[in-house]
């Protein structure tokens, strides 16, 4: 069910698609430097039509205790937000709430995924909830609103000299 005709992936010309390594055939967004610099962040779809994320614990993704650093984990799952929200989500959007508990800490190495669902999609906001997992391992819950924002034109009007 990976489909690519998806409306939200027609309106991501920064989408990329892993060729070779663990990511091979999985998505990412290379349009938004933090996730860049702070990822890579991965999702893809399953038969199911459910959208799965994932990263591989870096040492950059590290605290002083050698823990996952949570701004990591809140980071990921903000991505996964939009990744979950992407059968829906028919351009541009900006998150506008975020919850989140941190269960349980993740190492260097590990495999962190997250999977989570639509709970509601209106007309303008999206409603999502989700876990973050390591193997079977609960480490972090989140839910979220993000809204679909429209381009503005700039109004023409006086330059100022």
């Amino acid at each position: 069910m990976d489909d690519l005709t998806k409306t939200a992936y027609r309106h991501r010309p920064d989408l990329h698609v892993a060729t070779e390594g663990e990511f091979k055939g999985w998505r990412t967004w290379s349009g938004d430097n933090f996730e860049s610099h702070n990822g890579p962040f991965w999702h893809r779809t399953e038969d199911d039509g459910s959208v799965r994320c994932a990263f591989r614990v870096e040492k950059k993704h590290l605290n002083g205790a050698s823990n996952v650093h949570g701004g990591a984990f809140m980071s990921f799952a903000d991505y996964c937000l939009f990744a979950i929200a992407s059968p829906v989500l028919e351009g541009q959007a900006v998150t506008v709430s975020f919850g989140c508990e941190f269960l349980d800490a993740a190492r260097e190495g590990e495999l962190v995924e997250g999977s989570g669902e639509v709970t509601r999609a209106g007309g303008s906001m999206i409603f999502l909830r989700g876990i973050l997992r390591s193997g079977e391992r609960p480490l972090f819950t989140f839910s979220g609103t993000i809204k679909r924002v429209k381009r503005r034109t700039p109004a023409a009007g006086p330059v100022a000299s």
